[in-house]
């Protein structure tokens, strides 16, 4: 086996070995007279949709070596059958590209699968009076141009029913007729077209079963809508509009007429704030949301549409709700908390708003909350430490009853995940005193010394790290010794709304810094090798990851950007039009002559030349979030400087990889990568 790929010695000893093996082989030959020939080397090859440059040659052993732990797989609760005890979940089982729909009959069922095809489907719901079929959101190539499929479990047979040139979304039903609620919104290819100024979302109704039965309800100003609800007597749609992480509002419209209201804030009130429709109570009377109007903190609020009061359910909770679900028929409220990176679940009642008895639950992080509308178990996919997700219920009216599990993860033979260690949430002080959290996951003591770390840096800029299955990172972990340290810098979610806000335009590189004291805190720890630490992120944390390329490129040993932004202005002319006011928002306008001066000079591709330490770079081509430019023009100047570069670019991909294949093929690339910048 390629040594290169089972390092897990400190580099002093590999050193002694190597000359060690060197002298035996000279006197082998002494001994022998003649010069054995060398044993051919498989080498691994690339997909053929993914273009590589500047990655050295990789040995196909390296790929079983490096799969242990990317064949643990899990599964995601998707939808519950209206009248039936089954369910939908997604699964990418070995073997497979991409993940898909099975259908799961009863408890630990064999799942039945009912998509295929090269791109992913994950995202669906049945037909919600009698689950004759189910509708599904498919894209092709990574391109997040959805359409709407309507699928046939029986026959497998599937029929769009959407408009290509738009991205659709599923986005309710008027249940009692089972016509769906579809918005839509234009889409220009921004990165290699034109783009449009002014956005819209279309609001329809629709007859899967006969989709030339169309009407328009509403159109809506932007491309933030989400969240919809329809009212227990199906007059009413309520629909979040969100603007910022920290600013969305929420709005009612009528079904019959398409006039819109808009509920919160008021009118007239000039509070700014998250508003996230969550559900109707069941009379109808007034809606459930969460919302951090009242704190640091997003609530699950009760709002009297009569009155506009508003009633603050969990304000004792001094932590985000994260997920709420509510079904009017159901007595029960079910929310998720996000405590400290760690989603708990918490039940009300849903007349009383009174707290409820919680069932037994099963370890680790509770999320995708579902109630079945006939039973009234409660679905949840659960991920920890030891295991990817997998998909359990329990029956809040016997909450003595252990969780009852209806998938099981796909582990090799021989691996034990009980094995894994669990993870710690560390802090430390940021350069303007602001204490800064991040979840730390240590490799086995049998590791000695002080280890590499890979600093892995979140998306977002509002997502968060949190505790949960690392996937194909505990190969670096459990083989490699390599500790994984996940800062949540300003800007993340989970830790309040002032702190949401604190990277916000001008203060981008505020954020940076934060990074900068995450290394600054690995210098303190004796396990810890400060001189070896590599960061690596995708989307806002590809930015991050260039970022600490450019500015703190004395400080680290290398960097991975995957789908990251290389210049602020460039992505904010080129993502696609229906998210470009949304991130106008977070990062600055870059219309306004002084913002685009500052984010001109911040960007990482305008500081190529700082960039002293290796750099692999990975993008999908179909990327309509952050465009398939905004690497291709950090890898060309790096390359006209005379800087080495990794590189890969996958035609059949978007933000980021889906398909196993390419996914493998990165990943045995980052291992390499990290490996040569920490033990070159």
């Amino acid at each position: 086996m390629n040594s290169l790929f089972c390092l897990t010695r400190v580099p002093d000893l590999g050193r002694c070995a190597r000359r060690l093996a060197s002298a035996a082989g000279l006197l082998l030959l002494a001994a022998c007279g003649t010069t054995p020939p060398p044993a051919p080397v498989a080498l691994l090859a690339p997909p053929p949709a993914v273009r590589v440059e500047g990655v050295p040659a990789l040995s196909a052993a390296s790929m079983e070596a490096i799969q242990r732990y990317s064949v643990v797989v899990g599964h995601s609760f998707v939808d519950w059958h209206p009248t039936k005890r089954e369910m939908l979940v997604a699964h990418r089982p070995v073997g497979a590209s991409t993940a898909q729909l099975y259908r799961v009959v009863s408890p630990l069922a064999a799942p039945e699968k009912l998509t295929d095809g090269a791109d992913p489907v994950t995202n669906a719901q049945y037909e919600p009076r009698h689950g004759r079929y189910i509708v599904f959101a498919r894209s092709s190539g990574g391109d997040e141009a959805y359409q709407l499929y309507r699928l046939d479990p029986e026959t497998r047979a599937a029929t769009p029913f959407t408009a290509s040139g738009q991205r659709h979304a599923l986005a309710g039903w008027i249940e009692s007729r089972s016509l769906a609620i579809v918005a839509s919104v234009p889409l220009d290819r921004t990165a290699s077209a034109g783009s449009r100024a002014d956005i819209s979302t279309t609001l329809s109704i629709a007859d899967p079963l006969n989709p030339e039965q169309r009407r328009v309800l509403a159109e809506l100003p932007g491309g933030g809508w989400l969240g919809a609800k329809v009212s227990p007597d199906e007059t009413q749609l309520a629909i979040t509009r969100y603007i910022a992480a920290t600013h969305s509002q929420t709005w009612l419209i009528d079904l019959a007429t398409g006039q819109r209201k808009q509920v919160l804030p008021a009118a007239g009130d000039s509070t700014r704030a998250a508003h996230f429709v969550t559900g109707w109570m069941p009379d109808g009377q007034g809606l459930y949301v969460t919302s951090d109007r009242a704190s640091e903190f997003r609530e699950l609020m009760q709002l009297d549409l009569g009155t506009g009061a508003l009633a603050r359910l969990t304000a004792d909770i001094p932590w985000d709700v994260s997920e709420g679900h509510t079904d009017p028929r159901n007595p029960l409220i079910a929310i998720s908390a996000n405590v400290d990176g760690r989603d708990e679940l918490r039940l009300f009642d849903n007349r009383s708003s009174r707290p409820a008895t919680l069932p037994v639950l099963p370890p680790g992080n509770l999320g995708r909350l579902r109630f079945h509308r006939s039973t009234g178990e409660l679905a949840m996919a659960v991920n920890s430490t030891r295991g990817p997700s997998q998909v359990y219920t329990v029956n809040p009216a016997a909450p003595t009853a252990a969780p009852l599990a209806w998938t099981r993860p796909s582990v090799p033979a021989g691996l034990d995940l009980s094995n894994l260690l669990d993870q710690q949430i560390v802090r430390w002080k940021s350069f303007d005193g602001r204490t800064i959290s991040g979840v730390l996951t240590l490799p086995p003591a049998r590791f000695p010394g002080r280890r590499p770390v890979l600093m892995l840096m979140h998306g977002g800029p509002e997502g968060q790290s949190r505790l949960g299955w690392q996937g194909r990172a505990n190969y670096f972990v459990q083989e490699l010794g390599i500790a994984l340290l996940e800062p949540n810098v300003r800007g993340s979610s989970g830790y309040g709304k002032t702190f949401l806000d604190l990277d916000n335009g001008r203060l981008r590189e505020d954020s940076v810094k934060d990074m900068a004291s995450a290394i600054d805190w690995v210098a303190t720890q004796p396990g810890l090798d400060v001189t070896k630490v590599v960061v690596q992120g995708g989307s806002y944390g590809g930015y991050m990851a260039l970022a600490a390329a450019t500015r703190l490129s004395d400080r680290i040993a290398g960097a991975v950007s995957v789908v990251g932004i290389s210049n602020f202005v460039s992505f904010l002319e080129n993502t696609e039009s229906y998210r470009r006011d949304l991130r106008r928002v977070e990062y600055g306008d870059e219309r306004d002559p002084a913002m685009r001066a500052l984010l001109t000079s911040i960007s990482p591709l305008n500081n190529a030349a700082m960039v002293k330490k290796p750099l692999l770079v990975v993008q999908g081509r179909n990327d309509p979030r952050v465009p398939w430019t905004e690497s291709e023009q950090i890898v060309r100047k790096l390359q006209a400087q005379g800087t080495p570069v990794w590189y890969l670019l996958a035609d059949n991909e978007g933000h980021g990889f889906s398909r196993r294949e390419n996914a493998d093929f990165y990943f045995a690339t980052l291992v390499r990568f990290v490996q040569d910048a920490v033990w070159r």
